[in-house]
This record gives C-alpha cells, structure tokens and sequence, in this order.
C-alpha cells in the first residue's frame, strides 16, 4: 500500500525529531559548519563581483595589473574559499557523528529489547529477520543524516541568494523562483511511487538475512544431506527477488534524481534569457550579469541537497516502522521487587499450570497450541526430581516454566513459596540454572564458556570440570582451559559440549538445577558418574532431571511421568513401574528391544 507524501513527509520530520534529540550538539555542529559553507557559497558571489567591479575591470581598461590589485583579488578569492573549506570539513566530520551515534544508540536499543522480550516472542520472529531489525533497519532509518545537515544549512544559502537576487532584479527572483513548486510536485509523485517499493526492499533484506543464516547455521545438515544445491537455489531465489526489488528502486530514484537536476536547470536558463535582454537593454552591468549567473548556479545547489534528503524519507520511514515495531514490541516479563532467600536447597512448586505455545503459519497467521494442561508438581527442597515421559509430553516446557524463561497462561510457579512472577530481574537465574537439551558453546576458551565472564578462580572451574567429568579431555586439549573450542564448540564432541555446560552450571553453585537431557551424548558409565558427584558434592542444591535412561531414572527421589502435556502419575521409579503401564513401556522399552535380539540371537544359534 503506498504512502502519501504528505504524511510520508510528517512522519520523516517526526522521525527526524527523535534522532536531533539524541545527539543534539553534533547536529548543531553540522548545521553550523554546513550554514556557513551556505554563507562563504553566497559570499563568493559578492567577492567575486566585488573584484570584478574594483579591480578586474580596472585593470583591463589599464592594460595592466598593479601588485597591489592582484594580492587584493587572491585575498578575497582566498579567505572565502578558506572559510568554505572549513565550513564543508565542519559539516562532514559532524553529520558522521551524528548518523552513525544515532545508529550505534539504536542498535544498542533494539539489542537490549531483544534481551528483555520473552523466548515466546522470539518463537515468532526469524533470526534473520532480528539481524536485520538490528542492521540494515537502522541504517536505513538514520542514513538521512548525511545529506540532513548540508539540506538545512543550505538554506542559508537559498534565503541569501534569493534576497540578493531580489536586490539586482525582482523579476529574474520571482522567474527563479518558480522551480519551488515544480520541485514539490515532483517530490508527490516520487514519494508516492518510492515508499511500496522500498518497503518490499527491507523485507526482502530480512529475508536474504534469514535464509543466509539458517544455512550457515545447519550447515552441518545440509553437508551430510547433500543439499547443498538445493540450498544456493533456495539462495539465488530470494536474493534474486531482492535484486529485482532494489532495480526497482534504483528505477524510481534514477528517474527522480536527473528532474531534480533539470528543474533548477530550467529555471536558470530562464533566467540568464530575461537577464540578457536586460543587459541588451542596458538595465544591468557586466559585473551585475557574473553576480547574478553565479548566484543562479549556485541556487541550483540547495535544491538539489533538498532533493537528496527528500529521495532518503522514504527510506527512513521503512527501516523506523521495522525498528520500532521491535521497541514497541509488548510481551517482556514483568519483575517485582521481591528475593528468593539463599537459604541452601530451594522447593520449586508449579500449581494448576496451562501453557500454550504461538504457532505461526506460512501467511503470518498465529495460532495457539497448548502443551500444558493443568500440571501441578512438587519439587522438594535437596531432592532429585526426575521428569519422563514420550516425546512432546511438554518435559522441556516445565523446564523453562520453573526457571521463568517463560510465563504460564494459568496458574503459578514459585521457588522458596515466592511467585516467580514477583521476583527481582535476575533474581530467578541468580538461584536456579538451566542446562539445556541443546548446549551453546561461545567462540571461546573452555574457561570462558565455564566462567561466561564471571569472575571464578581457576581452582573453581577446574573444580566443576571434574564435577562434569570433563578434567580428562580438557587437560588433553592443546592449551587446557585456554584453547578455543570455536564457533558453536565446533572442536568439541557432543559430549565434550554437555559436559562444558554442565560445569559452565555446577561452578554457580545453584540452589536449583535444571537438567533439561543434559547428559544424552555422554556414555552411560560417563553419565553414571556425573550423577554421582552430583549427588556427593551438589547437597545444598535440589536437582529437577528430564531423564531417558534407567541409570538417571533410578537415582531419583521422585518420578513425575507425562503424557500429552498432563501428570498421569508420580512416585518412585519402582512403584510406578508396578502401577503405570504407560511408564514401565516407555522406561523398559529399550530393555524389551534388548530382551528380544538375544531371544532372537538364542533361537538361531539352537537351530544351527
């Protein structure tokens, strides 16, 4: 849908408005030096009919130049030219202040409103499409700033040109004059066919974003499937797309910039015709004819610095509406005021909870579906809780409600018998911590991804690395804690990443841990052993495990079995196993399938 010019032109000053406000002073700064490049523009004019009149003229009817006519013109000619030359130097070097300020603050804006969001949200919006919020968005809204300033300060220029028109001939003014409206015509029609386009443009720059960042990001996938021509296809298509669109643009403005160029042309030709009438008339000197063809020259400058600022409104309207879509963006948690005690092993409660997860669909369209129903759970101060059940019975989902990485839609979750709800910011991960299903590893050092910047002795991560059962092949790597494990822990096994993690959360000595299938890559023995110390060293720290094997299932206090989103029962390993059919399938599964191979393997052997 297009976007008229007028109010196109309302929201660029109201957008305008906000980005002065933030650096006000290297605004002003830029203006200042651009208004006095406009004066020295102007002044150029006056000198040089100035010389003209007291000392070419002259001259020439001497025959010859005396010393003190000629350091008298290469005085003038230069103290303004020096003047301009400060005044452009001004200009820039402020202008690049204040663009690129404004952009770093507004990056910074939309990163830490990325941060606050809740992970729902960021269920809805692509990685690539946040990349570009973040980049090429605030670019594209505070790039405006770099013709901005030359725009207002030429003006100046304009206003001073004009007046001195006015005082050599009111008729060339008034005939000089008219490229205004015929600038502001040509401006409607541009803004109204430039903003779709650059609209589709910015989304399409998302889009490239997204897609470039999912294949980097599964190039492993797309390696070991062989999919990598299916990928550079999916590629080309969308880049193709962005091509098109930004020709498109290109089109608009190629056609808008040369009018823009012709329309103070035009007027100058007018004018320099009425203006050698009037000096065939006699009405004008020769030096009156050089001031007045120099100051239409120059008059064609201003317009043209508008016309630079008007072709970037529709630009910077695009990339704000995307940019502050991400700021007005509702949905981050609300804090309290209230502390969780460090009172040693926290008891974690979730009551009556409903948690529905957004689903978005190829069109944009959002729907919900809900993962938890009505779960009620009861995690007992120092105890090791374990969560089974199939896949999809929403195991990781109660993680993250326990942790507060996400809110119930009913119900409630408190640590300590204090709501989460009503916690501190940071007053959650300071008691509880989370190693998740999928390890994140930084591009790092194995003490960096540990320590996460936390200021702990080496002592201590060596500490929690044997906790994890991780000392053996750290000491191995090339230089120990200080190797580089690379982008996503790309040096590192599967196991060797859960076993960082696992001790990245070990070494914060939590009152709560979360084991989200932390330790699936590792052995069975390995695992074994990790659970183990857990236990001998983790006693002020209550452990809530979403647990597959038998070797973790068995260690815990409590067993808590799901189905579709539901607490069908809970109790010991043993006595659910005696009384839940759906439990003692899914746990002795693997034991069954083993049962029968060597049943099988039996059968064939007697029959040899």
């Amino acid at each position: 849908m297009s976007v008229g010019a007028a109010p196109t032109l309302r929201r660029s000053l109201t957008i305008i408005g906000i980005g002065v406000r933030r650096q006000p002073r290297w605004f002003a700064l830029a203006v200042a030096g651009s208004a006095l490049y406009g004066v020295m523009t102007v002044g150029t004019a006056w000198a040089i009919g100035k010389v003209t009149r007291d000392y070419v003229a002259p001259a020439v009817e001497a025959g010859h130049a005396t010393t003190a006519q000629l350091v008298a013109t290469g005085g003038w000619v230069a103290g303004v030219v020096l003047l301009n030359m400060v005044g452009v130097v001004l200009r820039r070097v402020a202008a690049g202040f204040t663009m690129y300020n404004v952009g770093a603050d507004f990056r910074r804006q939309v990163t830490r409103q990325y941060l606050r969001l809740p992970l729902s949200w960021h269920h809805r919006h692509p990685s690539g499409q946040l990349l570009s919020n973040a980049n090429a968005d605030v670019e594209a809204t505070w790039n405006v700033f770099a013709p901005l300033p030359m725009a207002i300060g030429v003006v100046i220029m304009l206003v001073a040109g004009i007046v001195q028109m006015f005082l050599v001939d009111a008729v060339m003014a008034a005939i000089g004059l008219t490229v205004f409206p015929a600038l502001f015509l040509a401006n409607l029609v541009f803004q109204r066919r430039m903003s779709p386009r650059v609209t589709l443009a910015q989304q399409l720059r998302a889009d490239v974003s997204e897609v470039a960042h999912e294949s980097f990001d599964a190039a492993l996938v797309v390696k070991a499937m062989g999919r990598e021509a299916e990928e550079t296809e999916r590629f080309e298509v969308v880049t193709r797309r962005l091509q098109t669109a930004n020709i498109e643009v290109g089109r608009t403005r190629g056609m808008f910039d040369p009018l823009i160029e012709a329309i103070p042309t035009l007027g100058t030709l007018a004018v320099l015709a009425v203006g050698t009438a009037q000096v065939a008339s006699g009405d004008l000197t020769p030096a009156e004819v050089v001031q007045i063809a120099y100051l239409i020259s120059i008059l064609a400058f201003p317009v043209r610095a508008l016309g630079w600022v008007l072709g970037e409104l529709p630009r910077t309207v695009v990339g704000w509406d995307r940019v502050d879509a991400v700021l007005r963006a509702r949905g981050e948690m609300a804090y309290g005021e209230r502390d969780i005690p460090p009172t040693g092993a926290s008891a974690a409660h979730l009551s009556g909870v409903d948690y529905l997860y957004d689903v978005v669909d190829e069109q944009g369209r959002i729907s919900r579906h809900q993962a938890i129903h009505g779960v009620t759970v009861e995690v007992p101060a120092g105890s090791t809780t374990a969560l089974v059940g199939p896949t999809g019975s929403g195991k990781s989902t109660l993680t993250n409600l326990t942790l507060r990485l996400v809110d119930p839609h009913r119900g409630s979750v408190t640590i300590d018998e204090v709501d989460v709800r009503e916690v501190t910011r940071g007053g959650v991960p300071s008691v509880g911590v989370l190693v998740p299903q999928q390890t994140f590893m930084f591009d790092d050092t194995v003490r960096g991804n540990v320590t996460l910047g936390a200021d702990f002795t080496d002592d201590e991560v060596w500490h929690a690395l044997e906790v994890a059962q991780a000392t053996g092949f750290v000491r191995a790597l090339d230089h120990g804690l200080d190797t580089r494990v690379g982008e996503r822990g790309a040096s590192l096994s599967g196991g060797q990443r859960q076993r960082v993690a696992l001790a990245r959360a070990v070494i914060r000595r939590p009152q709560l841990l979360v084991l989200d299938d932390a330790t699936s890559a590792v052995d069975p023995s390995v695992e074994q052993s990790i659970l183990t110390a857990l236990r001998r060293t983790a006693a002020g720290t209550t452990v809530l495990v979403v647990a597959y094997r038998m070797s973790t299932i068995v260690l815990a206090d409590d067993v808590i079995y799901l189905e579709r989103g539901r607490v069908v029962d809970h109790g010991t390993h043993a006595e659910l196993v005696a009384r839940c059919e759906g439990y003692e399938r899914l746990v002795t599964a693997y034991a069954r399938e083993a049962a029968e191979r060597a049943a099988v393997a039996a059968e064939e052997e007697v029959s040899r």
